[in-house]
């Protein structure tokens, strides 16, 4: 495979990447594209490894060997560093009027015979009350969870 961003580091991009990785303190998630840049540094001071030879060494694909290299390439030392955020915007599925609904019904008394309620039909009682068109028990369970209602 041929390489398309050849990483060649300064000297104070050397010490910034030693001192990451010398100090510890740093995640994994930063410290891993770090030893990529390092070991694949053709510069005078680097070792020039190859792709396969860094990814064996610090277990990982060769793709994320070749990733950080035009992560690096294009966008600089810090890009490379950081892992990308997500795209994707998660829109909610209950808003906050359902979701006080959700814990009045769960912080009442629950349904006759039963101790306590049960995610599933606490799920039912949204939806046949006309709160929800529908919704999953595991985001029932969440919502649950994320607000520290009780169930009984």
């Amino acid at each position: 495979m041929e390489k398309r961003a050849v990483v060649c580091l300064t000297e104070a991009e050397r010490t910034v990447l030693t001192d990451l990785i010398a100090g510890g303190a740093a995640p994994a998630r930063t410290q891993t594209p770090a030893r990529i840049l390092l070991k694949a540094d053709q510069g005078p001071a680097g070792p020039a490894w190859t792709d396969a030879a860094i990814a064996a060494a610090l277990e990982v694909g060769e793709r994320t060997v070749a990733r950080v290299r035009a992560r690096w390439a294009g966008r600089g030392l810090d890009d490379a560093l950081r892992r990308r955020p997500p795209r994707r915007e998660y829109r909610r599925k209950l808003d906050g009027a359902q979701e006080a609904h959700l814990v009045a019904l769960a912080c009442a008394a629950p349904p006759p015979g039963k101790e306590r309620w049960a995610v599933r039909v606490l799920a039912a009682k949204l939806v046949e009350a006309g709160i929800v068109e529908s919704i999953g028990r595991e985001t029932v369970r969440t919502t649950l969870k994320k607000t520290c209602a009780s169930r009984g």
